[in-house]
């Protein structure tokens, strides 16, 4: 499908085209992957995704029925195409269309129109796909950081931040409609149980969210895009340190179960290097109970030992048990890191990393 170069504008055909087929890649990875996940979270994933396609206000009140006979509508759609291929992207100026993958060649194109495209696998095999009116341009840790604004074209998993590390020049993409929704997803979690005295407790507080969610966004989608940013440098210095086997390891695992114990071992590297320090050393306390409120599932059963020293932050210990385990952490899942490269360049297998990253001894316990 060749390389792309600038080419001309696009038009409202061009948008109109472009939109329908970014949105027909998202459906057919849809139909291929939307059992994947367990039935609560799939239709905890189709209420907010509906919310979307109607333009529904945060706190609209969704009928029932509506939404039973919109999923069937759905599931029918993607029974057609559960084998049918990805599409070739439409862009002005290049005949054969564009590899749906090759997001650096499509954005030369739709930068300079406003527009920003996303790819990328969410999991191993699930791919993920976006259309969306760019909402800016910057630089950050030697990285691009571009951000995404009204969204004209999505799928049913929408990650709110990603690296995208395939392209010449790696650049994190922001997603400021999921990061917003990931905000309301928060707020009614807090209401439907309010555990007193919880981290999410902690951060609906901090943000203000019961005297008004919409009021709170702004500096919701501020404060929360910067912790993405921060997590996603901290990605691009844990994949330099881990090298580019580490993702050959990953696809090497037999099963789900060792990706997930991978891919958290990635993360808290991610996050002690850079997420958690910076955010202590700004004292972003709003940030840090919203980091906690999300801490859990195999990133905590790896580091359990963590909320510890959170509760004693909060205690008023000024970060000290804090910063403590963060260092701990770091040299402990970097010694891991090293342990199942060094299998994998041994020829172990993927089933003896696994075993090796799902160990009770893989878990830092203080």
């Amino acid at each position: 499908m060749g390389a792309a170069q600038a080419g001309r504008p696009v038009n409202a055909a061009d948008r109109t085209r472009l939109v329908e087929a970014v949105q027909r890649n998202c459906h057919v990875a849809d139909a291929r992957h939307a059992t994947d996940m367990t039935l609560c979270i799939y239709l905890l994933q189709m209420r907010e995704y509906f919310r979307w396609e109607r333009g529904a206000a945060f706190d609209a009140l969704l009928a029932r029925d509506e939404i039973g006979n919109w999923i069937e509508d759905r599931e029918a759609l993607w029974s057609t195409l559960e084998d049918a291929p990805l599409v070739a992207l439409p862009c002005p100026g290049v005949e054969a269309g564009i590899d749906p993958f090759d997001v650096a060649a499509i954005n030369r194109q739709l930068l300079p129109a406003g527009l920003l495209y996303g790819a990328g696998l969410a999991a191993r095999e699930r791919p993920v796909f976006f259309l969306a009116e760019l909402h800016g341009v910057s630089r950050r840790g030697g990285l691009a950081v571009l951000s995404a604004g009204r969204e004209l074209a999505r799928g049913l998993v929408a990650p709110p931040a990603a690296l995208d590390a395939t392209a010449q020049e790696p650049a994190i993409v922001l997603r400021r409609e999921p990061i917003a929704r990931w905000g309301w997803e928060r707020f009614e979690t807090w209401t439907l149980h309010r555990l007193a005295g919880s981290a999410l407790h902690a951060a609906v507080e901090a943000y203000g969210f019961e005297r008004g969610f919409e009021a709170a966004l702004p500096r919701w989608l501020a404060e929360q895009g910067e912790a993405m940013v921060l997590h996603e440098i901290g990605e691009h210095r844990a994949g330099e340190r881990l090298g580019a086997q580490w993702a050959a390891l990953r696809l090497s695992l037999p099963t789900r179960r060792g990706d997930l114990h991978a891919r958290a071992v990635r993360d808290h590297l991610a996050d002690f290097i850079v997420t958690l320090p910076t955010l202590l050393d700004r004292d972003a306390k709003a940030s840090i109970h919203v980091w906690f409120a999300n801490y859990d599932g195999v990133r905590e059963m790896l580091f359990p030992a963590l909320k510890d020293a959170y509760a004693a932050w909060r205690g008023g210990d000024g970060g000290r048990a804090l910063r403590a385990a963060i260092a701990a952490g770091e040299a402990h899942f970097a010694r891991l890191a090293a342990q199942a490269l060094r299998l994998h360049a041994a020829g172990r297998g993927g089933a003896a990393i696994e075993k090796l990253l799902s160990a009770p001894q893989a878990a830092l316990a203080r």
